[in-house]
């Protein structure tokens, strides 16, 4: 632990008040839902995929990736490259149906499609969705300040939280919209930086890092053989396509954004933005966490404080040195990997330039966050009270319900953050847990959309189906030793794939049979 010297406390404080102020400058303009939600449909297509960019290139990505490469190769890049058919397929049908629904939620035509269960059971799987990824964000922006100011993780996240409640209220969608522009700039600036200044501190410079990574396979980007028990190739192209897909179509942070685009047209560019802007991105944090590996290989003395640090959060308060001692040396690398980052940062980045990569890692986080919580308000106030309590709010009431909304989806976010406090990596668990809520919503959708005939008692039927599947997949391995045969034998990220093909496939059989009878 270290004290951030004053100009860098100086630099973070002035990018927080920023943040603020614009929420203060955009509010102007919020005197209805619509503009709140909307922005009245008048933001440029540039800008659009510029915060779409901004919204994946989240904290996850900032601290999780250069972690996960360090604990283990480059096989979750593959994620990325499953991005452009996903985008494709986005950009083909997906906007240019959301855009002729006019429906600012997403999960308003699967009421007209299927019934209210179905439109409910997608609110539902997005919120929690929203949940699990707001979560992992603030417990990722907390794991990295807490290592360069001492201060506890809780502090942190109840700190960033209000400033991000603040501007979100204030500023609505276009707020959102306009700071993520300048975060998505800050923040590829902070990584080009960081990586800049790994190959200066490294000895042997670039030559020496591919030295260390091809020894030990840091580059591999999987096992390509058709296994889908682990975490090969194939099994993340997958996991990747599934979920892009349901970022583009199903998810509200991007649906919400093609409505405030000026056409149809510019919102499919924004989407081909955000995929020309984000894979390269994404490469440049792997190629970061391959650095680091080679940097702490060459400096093992800091790799042995690390080991450390983690080895007491996990004995807990009062464990002996002994069990300290222990658990240190049974650590791997993937163990530690998201510790990585800060450490560098705190013992390696001059001072004057921690604000500067800070403030990046924050806009990666406020970025992410603000647009779930605009989001989970929108489809809240949408899909469920105006619903199933009261449909006819006047225009004050209806904006008032948003701001509660986000202010209360801000505060559940920072509580699912501090619950994920001790996680062992920061992209495991936002993988994970995307996978499980998705699935279900992706697979309905899909049938709504491709197969016609589908009625709602099949969609039901089929749901319900895929459900039990998500659990058993999702709870396979605390099924008991004895009964390991009823477990699954397919990999976590295998999840959303299963689980979304088993309510597709099952509303397609079930409807067939009809049709036949």
């Amino acid at each position: 632990m270290k004290s951030l010297p004053v100009f860098d406390l100086i630099v973070i404080l002035l990018y927080l008040v920023a943040m603020v102020l614009v929420g203060i400058y955009f509010s102007r303009k919020n005197k209805n839902a619509e503009q709140f939600t909307k922005a009245s449909g008048l933001i440029p297509g540039w800008a659009i995929g510029m915060s779409i960019y901004a919204t994946f290139l989240s904290s996850n990505t900032f601290l999780g990736v250069p972690g996960k490469a360090f604990g283990g190769n480059w096989n979750a890049f593959v994620f990325s490259i499953s991005m452009p058919l996903a985008a494709w397929v986005a950009s083909k049908y997906f906007v240019p149906f959301y855009r002729s629904t006019g429906e600012i939620s997403a999960y308003t035509h699967l009421e007209h499609r299927f019934g209210a269960w179905a439109r409910t059971y997608a609110v539902v799987c997005f919120l929690l969705t929203q949940l699990a990824r707001m979560g992992s964000i603030f417990f990722g922006i907390a794991l990295s300040l807490q290592a360069l100011t001492g201060y506890s993780m809780q502090l942190i996240m109840i700190i960033m939280g209000i400033v991000i409640i603040i501007y979100t209220v204030l500023g609505g969608i276009e707020a959102v919209i306009w700071t993520e522009v300048v975060q998505a700039v800050i923040k590829t600036l902070g990584a080009i930086l960081i990586l800049y200044i790994i190959i200066t501190e490294m000895p042997g410079g670039v030559s020496k890092i591919v030295e260390i990574g091809k020894a030990n396979d840091k580059f591999s980007l999987g096992s390509f053989s058709m296994n889908f028990t682990e975490s090969s190739f194939w099994v993340i192209l997958l996991y990747g396509f599934f979920i892009n897909l349901n970022n583009f179509g199903m998810d509200q942070n991007y649906i919400q954004r093609y409505h405030t685009a000026e056409s149809s047209g510019a919102a499919a560019k924004s989407i081909w933005l955000c995929v020309w802007l984000y894979v390269p991105a994404s490469l440049l944090f792997f190629i970061i966490g391959s650095c680091l590996f080679a940097y702490y290989q060459q400096h093992p003395e800091f790799i042995e404080a690390i080991r450390q640090q983690v080895a007491v959060e996990r004995a807990g308060i009062g464990a002996s040195k002994a069990d300290i001692a222990t658990i240190a040396a049974g650590l791997q690398p993937g163990d530690y990997g998201d510790k990585i980052m800060p450490h560098f940062m705190v013992t390696k980045i001059p001072a004057g330039l921690v604000g500067l990569i800070v403030s990046a890692i924050l806009s990666a986080a406020m970025s992410t966050i603000s647009s779930g919580m605009n989001a989970s308000a929108t489809v809240f106030s949408v899909d469920i009270y105006k619903r199933y309590l009261k449909h006819d709010l006047n225009e004050k009431a209806n904006l008032r319900l948003l701001h509660l909304a986000t202010v209360v989806f801000g505060f559940l976010g920072l509580a699912a953050g501090i619950a994920m406090i001790g996680v062992k990596s920061i992209l495991d668990v936002w993988w994970e847990l995307s996978g499980i809520f998705a699935a279900g919503m992706l697979g309905l959708f899909l049938l709504g959309i491709i197969s016609k005939q589908s009625k709602n008692h099949e969609a039901l039927i089929a749901t319900i189906i895929g459900i039990l599947v998500i659990i058993w997949m999702t709870f396979s391995n605390s099924i008991p030793a004895d009964y390991d045969y009823l477990k699954s034998p397919l990999h976590k990220n295998m999840i959303i794939v299963i689980g979304t093909l088993t309510i597709f496939l099952a509303g397609v059989f079930f409807t067939r049979i009809r049709r036949r009878a």
